[in-house]
């Protein structure tokens, strides 16, 4: 019953800077309107911002080694000038 991390649901997302797994619980308007109104010191990083929304229960970061390249590719990514997935 171990689902393979790589297939994500609709809540499921991957940060666009950083690749960092996530599963957002309310709508992604209200994600920004979350992001909009904090201080500008907290969205210095893309790493604060994620913190902050996991602190209000916005998003829960997923801890399962799962990332996404630059272009949006779960696991993928070059290494020494080789795709791997």
């Amino acid at each position: 019953m171990n689902q393979d991390p790589r297939e994500q649901n609709a809540n499921e997302h991957f940060a666009r800077f950083g690749g960092v797994h996530f599963r957002s619980h309310v709508p992604p308007q209200q994600i920004n309107r979350f992001i909009g109104r904090l201080p500008a010191g907290k969205r210095d990083s893309m790493f604060e911002v994620l913190d902050q929304l996991e602190q209000a229960g916005l998003i829960t970061v997923c801890n399962d080694q799962v990332f996404a390249d630059g272009n949006g590719v779960v696991g993928g990514g070059e290494e020494n000038g080789q795709n791997i997935t």
